[in-house]
């Protein structure tokens, strides 16, 4: 496993976020979660019900989460680099709905 303390930028951390991501159920909860993550931020912006704002980040990090615990069997990437994990949600999320990573 390569050390995650040295990623100097984004395209040196996505492959390394690919691989902690192997298991396609672990992928799935991660599709499902960022599904939910954007489902919410649109309803909120539509509706002005600002509140939702707290769930956001409950609905996309407890399926990764439960993911990455239970199926992946890892730590996620979360906990050292939170921004590039999430830029690594997001771009995950497109590679999976154009067919560039499998579902």
């Amino acid at each position: 496993m390569k050390n995650i303390e040295h990623f100097k930028t984004f395209a040196q951390f996505y492959p390394y976020y690919l691989e902690e991501h192997s298991n396609a159920t672990c992928r799935r909860l991660h599709f499902i979660g960022t599904s939910l993550v954007i489902a919410l931020l649109a309803y909120t912006f539509a509706s002005a019900a600002w509140l939702l704002l707290i769930a956001i980040p409950v609905a996309g990090y407890s399926f990764a989460w439960f993911g990455h615990f239970f199926f992946e069997k890892n730590r996620p990437a979360t906990f050292r680099h939170p921004l590039y994990s999430l830029m690594g949600d997001f771009v995950m999320y497109r590679d999976m709905l154009v067919g560039k990573v499998s579902f």
